[in-house]
């Protein structure tokens, strides 16, 4: 893998690091085909066991690198977003993830397709798509809402603030809150411990647990794919973008 994604695998513990700690691994559309590539490796090597992901330099991800997403743009299903978000959707094995610093966009979506998330205690989530005009991700409108409620996704994806850790913890996002700088140690303890269990039957129970709901993530990944396409070209879109990039506010009152 390139440097920006490192895997490697130890006692059946296959490890995705996120790598460009230089940008807090900001994710071009490189590294999410690696990243995808990554995790059907590991879905079909009978020696991993479980996938854990995590990021380099104290950070999980800032999300999209938005100077590379704008170059190339997700416009279809063939984007290497969409193949990295239905990989980590779709995963049969264990999935853990172990969060530290930033987590955004993406960098909080996949993690309510884990199994288990450990979290540094100064760790911060956000959501920002509402802010960039853009609309939620990976069944994100689905997921978040069954996960911490209506009421609280809704502040969470719509006004799109930073949340703390605690926060996500409350919110039945993640498992633990851990000091900073032993949270993927902690998430390598717990990994370890699947390993000793039966692979068949945590595929089965994971399984399980997925089985009322899988139909609809699925569809809702879909339609909501199909709404970000849209807004990616909207105004509003264009706007924020822009702002973002000339540092100012965006100003989104001549619009609908």
């Amino acid at each position: 893998m390139s440097e920006a994604v490192r895997t490697g695998l130890a006692e059946g513990v296959f490890h995705i690091e996120m790598a460009r700690p230089e940008k807090k691994n900001a994710l071009t559309a490189g590294m999410y085909r690696m990243l995808a590539d990554a995790l059907t490796s590991a879905e079909a090597d009978p020696a991993v066991r479980v996938i854990l992901i995590s990021g380099a330099g104290g950070n999980f991800t800032a999300g999209n690198d938005l100077a590379d997403f704008l170059e190339t743009p997700p416009m279809d299903e063939s984007a290497p977003v969409f193949h990295f978000i239905n990989g980590f959707a779709n995963l049969q094995k264990p999935f853990v993830a172990a969060v530290e610093g930033v987590a955004v966009g993406v960098g909080t979506t996949m993690l309510l397709h884990c199994d288990l998330v450990y979290a540094g205690s100064a760790a911060r989530f956000v959501l920002p798509f509402a802010n960039l005009g853009l609309t939620p991700e990976a069944a994100s409108s689905l997921l978040l809402p069954l996960c911490a409620g209506h009421a609280r996704a809704a502040e969470m994806l719509m006004l799109g603030e930073p949340f703390s850790a605690q926060t996500a913890l409350d919110a039945g996002i993640v498992n633990a809150v851990l000091p900073d700088g032993h949270v993927l140690d902690h998430a390598f303890e717990r990994c370890r411990k699947l390993t000793t269990q039966p692979a068949a039957s945590l595929r089965l129970t994971k399984q399980l647990m997925k089985r009322a709901q899988q139909g609809l993530i699925s569809e809702t990944m879909k339609f909501e794919a199909e709404v970000f396409r849209q807004r990616l070209v909207s105004p509003e879109a264009r706007e924020a973008f822009a702002a973002f990039f000339e540092k100012r506010k965006p100003d989104f009152s001549k619009f609908n």
